[in-house]
This record gives structure tokens, sequence and C-alpha cells, in this order.
């Protein structure tokens, strides 16, 4: 739905969850007010918006308050559990900045979001230079070896540069402040700069992966 001045969206603040562009996120929905969500969703539009809320929220507060950015998704696979839960998968469409949030009824949150400013997300990357391809394959296994992951690297290799960089930038147990840094990147370039910057600093210290909340 549209306002005079943005994109009606439904959205589900979850920390350290990391939805972009072209990638997919699985999610496990039990809280009943995102059951309501998913089902509205699946009534409309099949879209739903992943935001992550600001680091300092209280984890049983009830709308805590969230980052500007996030991105759009769409259902792309469902399944409905007997007792109402669904495991779903978002197919990354577009990000969004939130120009205010709605006023509404419904027990999950709406906001009016820009996605005109992101609508360069639907148009073709470039691929990385050769450089910065290699840097992230050599600091991602770095990060794995120094973690005790286990990767199989032969797959890794044959993704491209997007896949790549967005899987790696999903799965890797940053905080939020980092997942935001990397939606938020202007480019994929610039992404795959954060990402190795990111991976270098949490691949030190004791060898425990920090925690996403």
């Amino acid at each position: 739905m549209t306002t005079r001045t943005g994109t009606r969206l439904s959205v589900f603040p979850l920390p350290g969850a990391l939805l972009l562009p072209r990638a997919y996120l699985p999610l496990h929905i039990f809280e009943p007010r995102y059951k309501a969500l998913v089902s509205d969703a699946l009534a409309r539009d099949r879209r739903i918006a992943m935001i992550q809320p600001l680091p300092a929220y209280v984890a049983d507060e009830d709308a805590p308050p969230l980052f500007d950015v996030g991105c759009v998704g769409k259902i792309a696979q469902v399944e409905a559990m007997p007792d109402g839960r669904f495991n779903l998968v978002l197919e990354g469409l577009t990000r969004f900045r939130i120009v205010r949030e709605m006023d509404v009824a419904t027990p999950f949150r709406q906001v009016e979001a820009d996605i005109e400013a992101y609508a360069s997300d639907a148009e073709d990357v470039d691929p990385l230079p050769s450089v910065i391809r290699a840097d992230v394959e050599q600091e991602a296994k770095r990060f794995a070896d120094a973690h005790g992951f286990e990767i199989q690297w032969d797959d890794v290799g044959r993704l491209d540069d997007e896949a790549l960089v967005n899987g790696i930038s999903q799965v890797a147990p940053f905080d939020v402040a980092a997942k935001q840094a990397l939606l938020e990147a202007a480019s994929l370039a610039d992404r795959a700069d954060l990402l190795v910057d990111f991976l270098r600093f949490f691949g030190l210290g004791t060898g425990e992966a920090p925690t996403l909340q």
C-alpha cells in the first residue's frame, strides 16, 4: 500500500537478522503478533519488512526504537504448522528508510517508508575487483578456522560475488551495529570492504564467536 509520501510496510523487528536484496532469510514464526503479521502478509502482498531494534533495546520491550533502514522481503516459501506457527523463507527485494511509524490497531507495527531512495537495489550489481573477492575469501577462511566452523569451500568458491558477500554478511556472528553497517553499505564493493574489516575484527580474541544480541 502506498501513502501520499511513502509505502506502508508491516515490520518485523529482529536483532541480528540481516536480509539483503536478492538474498534469502529463513524464519521460524511463533509469537502471536508475528503470526498475525504473516497471516496478514499472505492475504495481501506477501511482503514483510525486516528491521533491527537499536542496540540499547530491552529484550521484553514491546515497541523498541528501530534503526532507520531495513529491507523488504517477499515470502518465497511458507510452511503453516498445525499449531499456528510458520516456517518461512524471505527473499530480499529492496531496502527502505522509515519516514514515520504509523498509529495502527494491528498487533504488529507498521511504518511509512521511503523505498525510492533505494531504487538501485533492483539494478544489476557490478562484479567485484578480483583483489577484493580474494580478500573476502581469505578472511572468511581465517575467521572460520579461528572459530571452528566447517565450511564447504568448493561450494563457496562457485558463488557469484553478490551471493558470496551477502551470504557471509548474513550468517557471520557479528553484532547488531556491524550487521546494520553491512545493510546500509552503498555498494557491493563497499559491503565487501566492510565485511573484510569485520571478519578481521571479530576474528580476534579467544576464538569465541560474539553473540548477536
